[in-house]
């Protein structure tokens, strides 16, 4: 059954860097801290939870060559899914945060990228929670590459301790800067989150699930024709959605909204881009002609095919 979906070419446009950083790459990197001690790491009772090992998991994380290991890891995990294009997201805000060399370490990522059969393009992501100057300072490290495979800028973590409107005038600076823009929104929060991040300029919204609680949002998304980066393992793992019955991914596909499969954390939520598409058909009866335009989507959407 699932022979097209590991054959047919993929793209992924949700996709964390650092939230594919298997328990083994961690041991890999540092040998001297025993491999279940690290497994460990990766299991949370809620989204904060999943914040906070996140973080950890981000302080492991000490050098530019570092970080070309887990692309390197990452970009063999991916063309094993034959994923042909992917968009990863860089969390720059923490790298400023642990006052490392950005330059050195994207150096790094664009040798590991340079290496691999998937082409790579790069979002650069600022945490919402650290406030609008280091915000800021990710947009001018990302406006800074455009042209060297960064294609876009980003906020992630804390909708609630981050909100969106702090950030207009980042967005407007990203934006003349020539990169294209998304913002994490309405994952644990309400449709208003969406709202906001539409009003900052997003292209695509990251998660956008609450949506589903919006007639206006989700038929504003469909005219307008701007998806949503659907995760579900990730809702699932997370807490924000508690069954799996219950995540509205078939409601929004219905409703029309345009929606685009995705990883988000894989390791961090021990999942495959290939494992969502056939999580789609086996739990909400995705039929193969639908899977093939949710695969053509991911090409559709993506900011540099």
């Amino acid at each position: 059954m699932d022979d097209f979906l590991v054959e047919v070419p993929k793209a992924e446009l949700h996709l964390h860097l650092e939230g594919s950083v298997e328990p083994e790459t961690l041991h890999e990197l540092d040998p001297s801290t025993p491999l279940e001690e690290f497994r460990a790491l990766y299991y949370y009772s809620d989204f904060d939870a999943f914040l906070r090992a996140f973080g950890v998991v981000g302080k492991r994380l000490r050098s530019p060559e570092a970080y070309g290991l887990i692309a390197r890891r990452l970009l063999e995990r991916l063309a094993a899914q034959n994923v042909r294009y992917a968009e990863i997201i860089v969390s720059a805000g923490v790298v400023l945060w642990k006052e490392q060399d950005f330059a050195a370490i994207f150096e790094c990522l664009r040798e590991a990228a340079a290496e691999s059969p998937v082409e790579v393009r790069w979002i650069l992501d600022a945490v919402r929670q650290f406030g609008v100057e280091p915000a800021m300072q990710v947009a001018e490290l990302a406006a800074e590459r455009v042209g060297q495979g960064v294609i876009g800028f980003g906020i992630g973590g804390s909708e609630e301790r981050g909100p969106a409107k702090w950030f207009g005038e980042v967005f407007a600076f990203a934006k003349t800067s020539g990169l294209h823009l998304t913002a994490h929104a309405g994952e644990g929060t309400s449709a208003q989150s969406v709202w906001d991040a539409l009003e900052l300029g997003a292209e695509r919204i990251g998660h956008g699930i609450s949506a589903v609680h919006d007639e206006a949002l989700m038929r504003h998304l469909r005219d307008r024709d701007i998806p949503l980066e659907v995760c579900i393992t990730s809702n699932l793992v997370t807490g924000v959605v508690k069954r799996v019955q219950d995540h509205p991914v078939r409601q929004l596909f219905d409703a029309g909204v345009p929606i685009v499969l995705n990883s988000d954390d894989p390791a961090m939520f021990r999942c495959t881009l290939l494992g969502e598409y056939q999580l789609a058909r086996r739990e909400f009866g995705f039929t193969d002609g639908e899977l093939r335009g949710l695969v053509a989507n991911s090409f559709r959407y993506a900011f540099g095919c």
